[in-house]
């Protein structure tokens, strides 16, 4: 009967100060979209740049393409660019995220600043992970796409516009809710 009563008690106080949990919550979400807006502010807005992608394959193979040659495997569809490096432990807690993901839509890979190509694949190799991956061993493409940090994340909608990029942790459900926007 105490427990009921003090649960109830709680409840109560909780009703009466909903307007000050309301505006915590909206000034979190604020701080959360100036942070994300600052980190993703040399985004270039529009089409995506085209560059040459020295891709390590699932199975270890090496293929030299481009952006838009790579798109063009997935027609009519939006594509994501999710950009990691090795030696980053944020990355690593989106790795099975971004494989689940990858069962379902189109993810390019990119090892930002991890090695040569072999490095990379044995990286990909020993942490099992079925990506193509795009290797960015001088941060240059990271660079071209306006990220600065990784983890980042940004979907090429089936006309080639950037959109929805994002810097930092991404959860699973963010990244399928962002190519879904972009498929609409």
């Amino acid at each position: 009967m105490a427990l009921t009563a003090r649960l109830s008690a709680w409840a109560l106080s909780l009703r009466r100060r909903w307007k000050s949990h309301l505006f915590t919550l909206a000034l979190l979400v604020a701080v959360w979209a100036g942070v994300q807006a600052w980190q993703t502010r040399d985004v270039p807005s529009g089409p995506a740049p085209d560059f040459v992608l020295n891709l390590v394959q699932p199975d270890g193979s090496q293929v030299r393409t481009t952006l838009a040659q790579w798109r063009a495997e997935h027609p009519g569809q939006p594509v994501a660019l999710h950009v990691w490096a090795e030696w980053c432990p944020i990355c690593g807690a989106e790795e099975n995220s971004v494989t689940r993901l990858s069962r379902d839509w189109p993810v390019l890979t990119i090892a930002m600043q991890s090695g040569h190509a072999e490095q990379v694949g044995r990286v990909l190799a020993q942490r099992q992970l079925p990506w193509t991956t795009a290797i960015d061993s001088r941060g240059e493409i990271s660079r071209q796409l306006g990220f600065k940090a990784v983890p980042a994340f940004v979907v090429v909608d089936a006309q080639g516009n950037l959109r929805s990029a994002t810097v930092g942790y991404t959860s699973e459900i963010g990244m399928r809710l962002r190519l879904w926007w972009a498929g609409l």
